[in-house]
């Protein structure tokens, strides 16, 4: 019945993105705030769906800790869910991406409209330089940016390195870290179709200053609160299960 269900919200995933696509390519003339609370009804539906077909809810708290302007979310990477969950949360947002996804056809031409720091993995200080270059314009237009900084999914009860480029953005901007944890991982696996309901918990942490201290510790500190709030939200019973039965 999970798998099922699955694919019933796969399908729905499907349908939206064929119709918001062309919707992403006709709003290119307007400003990006625009565009976005438009294309963010597309994570708005998905998430619509992942609770009514699926049964995965999800709760937020630590919303007061969100600043007026602008800022930078570095958030923890367990799952696709947060990728939908942050535009419903955060205002107007660009990300940190990887530059081969605007290479796919039709696709990468609307995600180009969302103005992303598309950047070129193979090349780590070229990376760096573009996140904070790009990130910088970015902020300076009152646009946050969303940085992952394990820079792929971990799977929950595991963290991967805490890569610089949030760190260095928010030391040569001046703007804030504002610290996202959840634990989405557990209900919406890697690199896996079935989705266990649930109610994910997201947290958002107090913010960073980064007026005083650099990169290296920005990073630290934001791991810190990132990983010690992780590790206080549970795992369900089916995970419990599941790694008892490995």
């Amino acid at each position: 019945m999970q798998l099922f269900r699955a694919m019933i919200f796969y399908t729905g995933l499907s349908l939206a993105t064929i119709v918001f696509l062309p919707i992403t390519l006709l709003l290119y003339p307007f400003p990006l705030p625009l565009r976005f609370r438009v294309i963010s009804r597309w994570a708005v539906f998905n998430l619509w769906t992942l609770r009514h077909v699926c049964g995965i809810d999800f709760k937020v708290s630590g919303r007061e800790h969100i600043p007026a302007g602008a800022g930078i979310i570095m958030c923890k990477h367990q799952s696709a869910w947060e990728t939908l969950a942050l535009q419903l949360i955060f205002p107007p947002q660009v990300w940190v991406l990887k530059r081969e996804l605007l290479f796919i056809p039709i696709y990468g031409w609307a995600l180009a409209g969302m103005q992303p720091i598309a950047i070129d993995r193979s090349s780590t200080l070229k990376a760096m330089r573009e996140i904070v270059r790009q990130g910088a314009a970015r902020l300076r237009q009152g646009l946050w940016v969303v940085v992952f900084p394990e820079g792929t999914r971990v799977e929950p009860g595991k963290k991967g390195k805490y890569l610089p480029g949030g760190g260095m953005l928010a030391e040569k901007s001046g703007y804030p870290i504002v610290p996202v944890a959840h634990n989405a991982g557990y209900f919406w696996p890697k690199n896996s179709i079935r989705k266990w309901p649930g109610t994910i918990t997201m947290v958002i942490g107090p913010i960073i200053e980064s007026h005083g201290r650099n990169a290296a510790e920005l990073t630290r500190l934001a791991e810190e609160w990132i990983e010690g709030a992780v590790k206080s939200l549970p795992a369900p019973d089916h995970w419990s299960k599941q790694v008892k039965g490995k």
